[in-house]
């Protein structure tokens, strides 16, 4: 069972984020506009975001793509994320219980920190979401998103995988340094650590499902790979699992794609025709010219339709699969 749709046009986005500093930060120029950034330098950035250019060639090539009013540190100030207006909903928000806990992770990396949130306005017993990272920790954009997951009315439970080393360091990018030093294999047993932990709790259900973003969208289909009664798994632009893991997979899918992320979407072909071969449940949306990111609000790679459609679309598939 399986269905493709292509979504309507969305408008693009630059994808900003932070590489200097993390204790210096410049405002951003107001007048600088997403629509005079070229592509190039979104992918640029992407190639910078996930380790193939270091920060002395990034900034190096991204300077080629200066020049008059566009000064590089204006460029660079507006690539940074905006961790404090780009979050929706803030902690202590008073809909939500919401915790930091420890859980315990024998094969990845011992104890495990994770925020922890609960809708108040629920009693009952209701499903459980485990809301996977991008490659830099647990950082204040993933901790807003595991809040939005428990105001739609689910047991949100985000880990931190860089707690073996300190936990999150403040900024993304001694985040994605730390994260480097970890084996993603590893991480991903901290992560199904995490939905034992969540299936478990007196509050659930007992329907746990998973979303993940970029690293956790990796992570997201290799929870349906590796467990056999997760409920439902939602990969934002993941990595795809090898073909040969897609017998086992058992949950549905929901998958979101980025139309010009070209590096993640060539592993798309192989995974749809496996999916297909082996007759597994999924759906999966692909965004038109929207790049890797557009979910994260926190930067200019932001769409706001895109995201929106996505999210809602997500929280969909949720109710459906996790409740009752």
């Amino acid at each position: 069972m399986f269905s493709l749709i292509v979504s309507l046009p969305y408008f693009v986005y630059l994808w900003k984020d932070q590489f200097h500093s993390p204790t210096k930060y410049t405002p951003i120029m107001s007048e600088l506009k997403k629509e005079d950034i070229k592509q190039e330098v979104f992918d640029l950035y992407d190639d910078y975001a996930h380790n193939r250019l270091t920060r002395r060639d990034f900034i190096q090539k991204l300077s080629l793509y200066t020049g008059g009013s566009l000064t590089l540190p204006a460029l660079m100030s507006f690539m940074m994320p905006d961790y404090k207006g780009g979050v929706q909903i803030k902690a202590g928000d008073p809909r939500i219980e919401e915790s930091y806990i420890e859980y315990d992770s024998p094969k990845g990396g011992g104890k495990i920190k994770a925020l922890r949130c609960v809708p108040k306005e629920h009693s009952g017993k209701i499903g459980g979401v485990v809301v996977v990272h991008e490659n830099r920790g647990l950082n204040p954009h993933i901790e807003d998103v595991a809040r939005r997951t428990a105001i739609a009315g689910f047991i949100a439970l985000a880990p931190d995988a860089l707690s073996p080393l300190g936990g999150y360091p403040g900024n993304d990018d001694d985040g994605r340094a730390l994260q480097r030093e970890r084996d993603r294999d590893e991480m991903l047993e901290d992560f199904i650590a995490a939905y034992h932990t969540l299936k478990s709790e007196e509050r659930c259900n007992g329907k746990v499902g998973v979303v993940g973003f970029c690293f956790g969208g990796w992570i997201s289909n290799m929870m349906a790979v590796k467990i056999p009664d997760l409920s439902a798994a939602v990969p934002f632009y993941g990595g795809q699992p090898e073909s040969s893991d897609v017998p086992q997979i058992q949950a549905p899918l929901l998958l979101h794609y980025a139309g010009l992320d070209t590096r993640v979407n060539a592993g798309w072909p192989e995974y749809e025709a496996a999916l297909k071969a082996n007759n597994k449940a999924y759906t999966a949306f692909i965004y038109p010219e929207v790049n890797h990111g557009f979910h994260n609000d926190t930067t200019p790679r932001y769409d706001k339709e895109a995201a929106t459609l996505a999210w809602s679309r997500t929280v969909d598939f949720f109710k459906e699969k996790l409740e009752g």
